[in-house]
């Protein structure tokens, strides 16, 4: 007998603030019982002629997180390739044999990601799906890897940092490198901390009534910047908008307004330079920057009205931490704005109609 779906929650604290503080306990655990199934994967992709990874929505974000993981730590170079799952089943053509896909979908029904290992596997190659528990939409992968619990906030984050842990456990696998494993298990307590660090009601009251907000990162945090746009739209119903940081530099930039606030993930990477060019950008037009850098980042933090500190870690794997402030902060501004974060506002009855005419 399935159990009764919970009752939504009508304030503070909202499903998704339980779903972002139970993330340092998650990814100790995403990988516990899946040992032999990611060695047994990562052997067959190591010999695959290409990797491609898909997904839509915050799982199209992991995706692009993967790519560089895999091209990196898994050591495949331009082998791994990411690609929207929509694109990828309905313009792309079929898969060539010895092609891997690696789809995530959170509750694993997402027909595009479904087709898209379905014809994988059809071509001769292999499929790999990263999804949630008691979920089984997945079934015809070649192996299944497991998240988390189904989210019940409609917001997913915890859902999200755990697929990009089994995604970096898959790549170093693949790749035989033994740094990401060590820097992972470290990973949880730095994101406690983080989780500590500062008083996210108070950044809320500050910057959230802004007219638009603007995420920027470049490398694997590009997603990061495009993940927490997605999540300022459903979760606080406000303008969002998320740009690698070039391409921002390439005109995007002349639409900001000083009623705007800016945030920028600049880790140290090949980015940083650029990033740093964002910051003074948004610095001589007189928005607001909220900066998630390094401690000793001095030069960015002399440009930003606020430093949210990111501790030391491989920029690979930076993505795991740097899009937790941006959830929180995401959070607070949703309370701050009287709106439910959980809904994706269905619980309007116009939006609740819309919802309801989708098929997704």
């Amino acid at each position: 007998m399935a159990e009764p779906s919970p009752a939504p929650r009508t304030a503070h604290p909202y499903y998704m603030h339980d779903a972002i503080y139970a993330q340092p306990g998650a990814l100790r655990l995403v990988t516990r019982g899946q040992g032999d199934a990611i060695e047994a994967a990562a052997a067959r992709l190591r010999e695959m002629d290409h990797v491609l990874f898909t997904g839509i929505g915050t799982s199209w974000h992991a995706a692009l997180v993967g790519e560089l993981l895999f091209a990196l730590a898994g050591r495949l170079g331009q082998r791994a390739c990411a690609v929207h799952s929509f694109e990828l089943a309905s313009y792309w053509p079929e898969p060539a044999a010895r092609t891997g896909v690696i789809g995530m979908s959170h509750r694993g029904t997402n027909r595009y990601t479904l087709e898209a290992l379905a014809r994988a596997k059809a071509s001769g190659g292999i499929a790999v799906a990263i999804t949630g528990k008691s979920t089984d939409g997945s079934a015809g992968a070649d192996w299944t890897f497991r998240t988390v619990d189904q989210e019940r906030s409609g917001a997913h984050t915890i859902s999200y940092t755990a697929a990009l842990a089994l995604l970096a456990t898959l790549a170093a696998t693949v790749g035989g490198d033994s740094d990401i494993p060590r820097e992972l298990d470290a990973i949880p307590d730095m994101l406690a901390l983080l989780l500590g660090q500062e008083s996210w009601e108070e950044l809320a009251a500050r910057y959230g009534d802004r007219r638009c907000y603007w995420f920027v990162g470049g490398g694997p945090n590009t997603a990061t910047a495009w993940e927490a746009a997605l999540k300022m739209s459903e979760a606080s119903h406000a303008m969002a908008a998320g740009f690698n940081c070039e391409q921002f530099l390439h005109g995007a930039w002349a639409a900001l307004e000083r009623e705007d606030a800016v945030f920028l993930v600049a880790p140290p990477g090949p980015s940083h330079e650029r990033c740093l060019a964002v910051a003074r950008v948004a610095k001589e037009i007189g928005v607001p920057l909220i900066a998630l850098a390094r401690e000793d980042d001095r030069e960015i933090a002399s440009l930003a009205a606020e430093t949210i500190a990111i501790p030391e870690v491989n920029e690979l794997l930076s993505p795991i931490l740097t899009v937790v402030p941006l959830q929180l902060f995401i959070y607070h501004t949703a309370i701050r704005r009287g709106v439910n974060p959980d809904t994706t506002r269905s619980d309007e009855p116009a939006y609740g109609r819309a919802r309801a005419g989708l098929s997704l």
